[in-house]
């Protein structure tokens, strides 16, 4: 399973144009690893202490809420 590098989003951060740290998270996720499945992305955000925190605030329980949560994005 994919690890968050959190150094690596702290510099993508400074980037993005964003102002949610989740969709900052996102868009992060897709462009340094290429993630863009819906199932694959929840699995890895779920495994990670601090994105599950944000995924929690959302109410993101499972993939299909994330699919919907991508498709907004």
């Amino acid at each position: 399973m994919t690890r968050i590098d959190w150094d690596e989003y702290k510099e993508h951060k400074k980037m993005s144009v964003r102002n949610d740290n989740f969709e900052k998270l996102i868009e992060f996720m897709k462009s340094y690893y290429n993630m863009h499945n819906p199932d694959e992305l929840f699995e890895t955000l779920k495994s990670d202490d601090i994105a599950e925190m944000m995924l929690s605030k959302r109410s993101i329980t499972d993939s299909s809420k994330m699919e919907k949560f991508l498709e907004r994005f």
